[in-house]
């Protein structure tokens, strides 16, 4: 099936409309803690947060490649923008997402998209499990109670990656123990009803108790005016220098990447659950389209939301309507609903951060270690560390080129030979198994220029010359056939390994028999 062009946008049918609708509500509620507890994590004021929800949501909903699949503000970005804002502001932030949406766009025209494909599930189970830590660790801020009385000093060094100790005192007491009623509700509510979103009503629920017992604990307006109102214009306050541009293009660089990886993971996802297909390379030039003006509207960029994708799926939402429906329901909260927005305790928000921290981490990769070979093992642990450590899109790539040199490795092994001699007196070797850079070595040391008749001709019907290593390997041979005054030919060379040889016809001194392809060759092609 081929992907469809890009900006294939269906109209939904009027049966399908209400559970759009609905569902577009359903995920507007759910988005407003996330996109402030994001927001939080990035050193943002809310409303930077709100904002990036809001825009990305639409535009991406508008031209995605994806229907049904809802982006917004995310963790993965967030902790990436954190040590940019700290270090230089958020202007450069502003500047950067712009720049990010441009990198996105790139990769779309270049039809980049179909490479998501290349990466392992290992490396997707890495991918989630740092990316919960990651989260879980940027959490580890918010139990920092200011001007607190003391009761007593918890050393945990060990596992704080952020404090030395923990001052404990009865507001943080306070808050622990709100963080826990909001996880208990979110984790209970869904017994009794699913109509509503649990995290939704945990918060609801959390703030009135607040309220309504007059505790003394930090709520969102305690950090930053929310203050709603519909994003401005606005070009970043950032010089176009080389300097700056050395400042911010790494930054951009990550974060497209990191961008682009969790969109089309969750793209895949969302295929998988309705059997349809979406179009990566549409996904990827939305994405960038969103960010662009996001830049200028003053939000802090944002990416595809496996969470948020999960519910809208499973609400009913599956068309273009649900996703904007949700993005013009968070803008009429942040309108309308703002002194709302700062009532809520950081406690709360907290608690939703750990409770998507549990349902992100992929707990079942702790049985999968000791089932898998033992490279998948390590690719998974080294792409969670690398995320802590550095970062997703650095894990990210790093766990691909260890599982495509460990793909590799096995397959070098599998090269083998077969020798016969015929009546005439001419030995055949039979080649199985691809040559290519990785087998090279091995694949030499199978024949025997010494002490093979004069005529030698090596057949590779089952095995087929893949890159230039491969072509040079038979260029070798040929020469150390030469040097004793021997003949070595070789057949059964597929179509695309002549024209290799053809590309390096000045390079290479091969001598091929010229007869029919065998019938059950076929030049691969590059799937679309």
């Amino acid at each position: 099936m081929k992907e469809p062009k890009f900006f294939n946008i269906e109209v939904r049918k009027p049966a399908n409309l209400k559970d759009d609708l609905l569902s577009g509500l359903t995920v507007a509620l759910a988005l407003v803690p996330e996109a402030v507890a994001f927001a939080f994590v990035a050193d943002v004021e809310p409303l930077v947060g709100l904002y990036a929800a809001f825009i990305v949501g639409l535009v991406t909903a508008l031209i995605g490649g994806r229907p049904g699949m809802i982006s917004g503000a995310t963790g993965a970005l967030a902790v990436v923008m954190v040590s940019l804002v700290a270090d230089h502001g958020v202007e450069y932030l502003f500047a950067t997402v712009v720049l990010m949406g441009i990198l996105q766009i790139g990769a779309g025209l270049l039809r980049l998209g179909k490479f998501v494909r290349l990466i392992p599930h290992p490396v997707m189970l890495g991918f989630v499990n740092g990316l919960a830590i990651v989260i879980f660790v940027a959490q580890l801020d918010s139990f920092k109670i200011p001007n607190a009385e003391v009761l007593f000093q918890l050393d945990l060094s060990f596992y704080s990656l952020w404090t030395s100790h923990i001052m404990v005192s009865e507001d943080l007491l306070i808050m622990i123990g709100l963080m826990c009623l909001t996880m208990a509700i979110i984790y209970l509510f869904p017994k009794l009803t699913k109509a509503v979103p649990s995290s939704l009503v945990a918060i609801v629920f959390v703030t009135l108790v607040v309220i309504g017992f007059n505790l003394n604990t930090v709520t969102v307006g305690d950090k930053a005016s929310v203050g709603g109102g519909f994003p401005d214009f606005h070009i970043p306050m950032v010089d176009l220098t080389w300097e700056n541009l050395k400042i911010i293009f790494p930054y951009a660089a990550i974060l497209a990447a990191i961008g682009l990886i969790e969109s089309l993971m969750t793209l895949s996802l969302i295929d998988e659950l309705t059997e349809t297909r979406g179009n990566s390379n549409q996904e990827c030039v939305a994405q960038g389209t969103a960010n662009i003006i996001t830049g200028f509207f003053g939000g802090m960029g944002g990416c595809a939301m496996i969470g948020q994708s999960m519910i809208n799926v499973n609400s009913g939402g599956k068309g273009r309507t649900s996703g904007i429906s949700a993005a013009l329901f968070l803008l009429v909260f942040i309108l309308v609903g703002s002194s709302l927005i700062e009532m809520i305790p950081i406690a709360a928000l907290t608690g939703v951060m750990f409770v998507v921290v549990i349902s992100t981490f992929a707990w079942s990769s702790f049985k999968t270690l000791n089932k898998v070979p033992l490279t998948d093992a390590l690719v998974i642990v080294l792409v969670s560390a690398l995320t802590v450590i550095f970062d997703l899109a650095i894990a990210v790539f790093a766990g691909v080129i260890v599982s495509a040199l460990a793909f590799a490795w096995e397959n070098a092994k599998r090269i083998r030979v077969r020798k016969k001699v015929d009546k005439q007196g001419i030995k055949h070797y039979e080649v199985w198994g691809p040559l290519f850079f990785g087998s090279t070595t091995l694949f030499q040391t199978k024949f025997d220029p010494q002490n093979d008749p004069d005529h030698v001709i090596v057949d590779f019907l089952e095995s087929r010359v893949a890159d230039h290593s491969g072509i040079e390997a038979l260029n070798t041979l040929s020469e150390r056939y030469a040097k004793v005054g021997k003949k070595v030919e070789f057949k059964h060379l597929s179509q695309d390994c002549r024209n290799l040889l053809e590309k390096a016809n000045q390079l290479v001194n091969v001598k091929i028999i010229e007869e029919a392809d065998d019938p059950r060759y076929f030049v691969m092609q590059d799937p679309t």
